[in-house]
């Protein structure tokens, strides 16, 4: 088998990027490289973060030459509009006319449904490391990214935002109780468009360490938590998720994903 050719962007800005490399968390580009080598070593990697790469335009002359993208995760909010967003959006168009296969993750799917004129909020309550029961519809069950996926799981996830207006043709495969669209699909110009609000690709321990590097913006800002002693809390519980989590099926749509766009 031909290797396979994966473009990866990035979401987050390179100061974000910066400040997780200077306290030893891997970057979701690194996660993501990690994870799709845990099931596939036959994959070449190029990355690009349309946010502030010089060279983009050389990028998008040769995105039909990738057999896949991969978007991932971000801490950027899309209805804050600012020039980084933008390009990423401008960018994301670009790629649904010439990428046959996109994975979006997270914040690449709520990118991948902007371009593609869905719409975006703030969700009334959010994920911090894990979200809990999401579970795949009627749908999603007839779709190969679920493959031998059980039909109801828990899975690490971090997330303020929702989809709540889906592009034209767009099919939710997966809800919970915090998100109504936990996962959808659809198809646009050229693309094939699989999104993911939940992270496959990040371990829960990447998780605990979010939320302690996120600790005081999590506690002051976003008021999430009320005190040191309630992210303890919090972080026992993913403590213990971690002890019954099986590594191939919280990452089985990495699998599913490359096993489809290799046909």
């Amino acid at each position: 088998m031909n290797r396979l050719n994966i473009l990866i962007v990035e979401g987050n800005p390179s100061e974000e990027n910066k400040s997780f490399t200077n306290v030893g968390i891997p970057t979701h580009t690194e996660s993501l490289i990690e994870s799709l080598g845990f099931f596939n070593r036959d994959l070449n990697f190029d990355v690009v973060n349309p946010s502030s790469d010089q060279n983009i335009n050389s990028v998008i002359e040769k995105l039909s030459s990738y057999d896949g993208l991969i978007w991932g995760g971000s801490s950027l909010n899309i209805y804050n509009d600012t020039p980084e967003i933008r390009n990423q959006i401008s960018f994301m168009k670009e790629c649904q006319k010439k990428v046959k296969n996109i994975l979006a993750i997270c914040w690449g799917m709520q990118v991948a449904v902007t371009a593609a004129g869905g719409e975006v909020k703030k969700a009334d309550d959010s994920h911090i490391g894990i979200a809990y029961e999401i579970e795949i519809n009627g749908d999603g069950l007839n779709f190969e990214i679920y493959k031998n996926k059980k039909p109801k799981f828990n899975s690490p996830a971090f997330n303020f935002d929702e989809v709540n207006k889906l592009p034209l043709n767009a099919i939710c495969l997966a809800s919970n109780k915090i998100n109504k669209i936990q996962s959808l699909y659809f198809e646009i110009n050229e693309s094939k468009v699989w999104g993911l609000q939940y992270h496959p690709e990040i371990t829960y321990e990447k998780m605990i360490s979010l939320i302690e590097f996120r600790k005081d913006r999590l506690t002051n800002f976003r008021k999430v938590f009320k005190d040191d002693n309630d992210v303890r809390n919090h972080i026992s519980k993913i403590k213990k998720e971690i002890l019954i989590t099986n590594r191939d099926q919280r990452m089985l749509e990495l699998k599913n994903w490359v096993n489809i766009i290799s046909k």
